[in-house]
Parts: structure tokens; sequence; C-alpha cells
């Protein structure tokens, strides 16, 4: 495995932190934690960044690459999402719509002879999911709670967008 990739693996240590922060029982009782986890969600994050960039710049991308990176980026995603909706910050409506999407996707990809990334509009859905997770995910109360309900909203309809121009010029190719 090359670096790139196992700086890709190494997200998935932080979504253990993650959901035992925003467990009820734990987020509810101490801002704190709720900052702690942020601050672990948006290393995690960063590393999708930097994942990227070494595997370009080190002549290291590799078809098992682009396979876990978006991968291991959903899971990144989807497991505070589940968590938020336990918290009822979010309705579960919503993560089944971004579930959705990604397992379109990803059942879609993992039927092509060749491994292709992430287009530009699931690149912005994901930056605008990680902006809408930061700010769900830290203690933040009045008009922010409304710009973070907002943000995420944005990343649903992203979601849905992104899926739909990912899916269309594939579906029309094979028709």
């Amino acid at each position: 495995m090359t670096l790139a990739t196992w700086i890709t693996v190494s997200r998935l240590f932080a979504l253990p932190f993650l959901l035992y922060g925003l467990r009820p029982d734990v987020a509810d009782i101490s801002p704190s934690v709720r900052w702690i986890c942020l601050a672990i969600f948006l290393v995690a994050a960063s590393t999708d960044w930097l994942d990227g960039y070494l595997a370009r710049k080190l002549d290291q991308v590799t078809d098992l690459g682009k396979f876990l990176d978006p991968l291991v980026d959903k899971l990144l995603i989807l497991g505070p999402l589940i968590a938020l909706v336990e918290l009822h910050q979010i309705p579960a409506w919503s993560v089944v719509i971004v579930l959705t999407r990604e397992l379109a996707i990803a059942g879609w990809r993992v039927q092509q002879a060749q491994v292709s990334g992430a287009n530009g509009w699931g690149k912005i859905k994901t930056v605008v999911q990680v902006i809408a997770l930061a700010l769900l995910i830290a203690p933040l109360s009045g008009v922010w709670t409304t710009v973070a309900l907002g943000i995420y909203a944005l990343s649903i309809f992203l979601t849905i967008a992104s899926g739909v121009v990912y899916l269309l010029p594939q579906v029309s190719a094979s028709a």
C-alpha cells in the first residue's frame, strides 16, 4: 500500500471516537466533548485533501486508492450524520438521501472496468458536507444553528444534484 492509501485508511480511526463523543449521554452533557469531536472530525476530513495531494505529487495514484478514498469519505460523513439523527439535530430522511446516493454511486463504480475518481460536483458536495457537519458537531446555538441547518440543506441538494450529474451520462452511454 502507498503512503496516500495508508493516510486514507487512517481516517477510519477517527470514527470510533466521533461516534462515542456524539452519543446522546455524552454529547448532551459536555460541550467540551463536542469541541473535541469537532477537532477529530476536521483533522480526519483534512487528510482527504492530503492523501489526494500526496498520491498525485508522489505519482502513487492507484485503483485501490481511487476505490478506498470515496468509501472512507462516505463512512466519515455517514457515521456522524447518523449520530446527529440520534441527537435530534437532523432528520433521518436526509441521511437516507445521502446514503441512497452514496450506495448508488458506489454500486455503479464497482461495476465499471476502470475505477474512476470523484467528479467536480462530488468534490463540492463533500466540501459542503464537511462544513455542514463541522457546524452541526460544534456546540453552537442561536443563529449558528440556523446557519448550520441551511448549509446542511445545501449539502442535501448537492448530494442529489451530484448523483444525477454522475449517473445520468453513465446511464445514457449504456443505453
